[in-house]
């Protein structure tokens, strides 16, 4: 089984707009609801392609309802801890070609609160291979939460997929216990060394090197439209993916670790973790829809990617 962690889990609300006008009113005709946070669309498209997989993470208030709502509607087996503060709103109005986000910071999580969701995952980690924890932690946590919840993976010898940045990223880098993978983008690599970082190969190759990454089985680095660059154990791949036409990149990244979790469950071979996860983010970005992916189109786009150790 697969075990999803969103601490901060949304409900996302689109609206679709030819042109967007400021200072006046705007009229939707086409809305979507969708149960949101990075780690819902990972658990979303997990369901997707077939596994066996369960939500949890912090869940509060009316809004909170809803997202348990909508994912028992679609066959969503999830677990989450309730809160006293309630689930957050997480607005984009997509218009003239752009996307304008306006995103609520959430509810503040209390410290006993903080603590009965280490107790809940404990107790639920026992049936669990793989866990992916992605987005940001809510307010309300040390930066070091993340810290023990891969701590606590580790004892019970749980593999973990880190998709994450800034300070709570460090602090799990920086720690004993380290995630089986992490998925940084190069924009996020560049804030964690300090310095800019390129999708040059000999570039990453000696980034992925350095003190900060030792002890991490998985490297898998976004590079967008070029692909991905890939650090596993001793050895560094290449991916490069075909030209796809984007409708929505949101959600890729996060179907992209649903591909890496899926493989890492299946314990399948590198190259076939890499195209796997790399099909699964294409999927996402030529759907209208957050963590959707259209499996009719998978074969094609497998066998056009390029696998290359470098």
């Amino acid at each position: 089984m697969i075990l999803t962690i969103t601490l901060n889990p949304s409900v996302d609300i689109a609206y679709q707009l030819d042109t967007f006008h400021l200072d006046t009113v705007n009229r939707v005709e086409n809305v979507q609801k969708t149960a949101g946070g990075k780690g819902l669309n990972v658990t979303r498209v997990l369901k997707q392609i077939g596994e066996d997989v369960v939500a949890t993470g912090f869940i509060g208030g009316e809004i909170g309802s809803y997202v348990k709502k909508q994912l028992t509607r679609n066959d969503i087996k999830n677990s989450f801890v309730e809160i006293g503060n309630e689930t957050r709103n997480c607005i984009a109005i997509l218009h003239d070609g752009q996307q304008t986000e306006i995103l609520e910071q959430g509810p503040t999580i209390q410290e006993h609160e903080a603590l009965n969701f280490i107790e809940h995952l404990e107790i639920i980690l026992n049936n669990v291979d793989v866990v992916a924890i992605s987005g940001s932690l809510p307010k309300g946590l040390a930066s070091n939460y993340y810290v023990e919840i891969v701590e606590l993976c580790k004892k019970y010898g749980v593999a973990v997929v880190l998709d994450c940045s800034g300070e709570a990223l460090k602090k799990v880098l920086e720690s004993q216990q380290k995630p089986t993978v992490i998925k940084p983008n190069t924009e996020e690599l560049s804030q964690l060394i300090g310095k800019d970082v390129t999708d040059d190969t000999q570039e990453l190759k000696a980034v992925l090197s350095g003190q900060l990454f030792q002890g991490i089985e998985w490297i898998v680095v976004s590079l967008g439209a070029k692909g991905t660059f890939a650090k596993h154990n001793d050895k560094f791949y290449r991916v490069r993916i075909p030209k796809i036409n984007v409708v929505n990149p949101v959600g890729s990244g996060d179907s992209t670790v649903a591909g890496i979790a899926a493989s890492l469950a299946h314990a399948l071979p590198d190259v076939e973790l890499l195209k796997n996860a790399n099909v699964l983010g294409m999927l996402n970005a030529q759907e209208e829809q957050t963590g959707y992916v259209n499996l009719e189109h998978s074969e094609v786009l497998y066998s056009q990617i390029e696998v290359e150790e470098v």
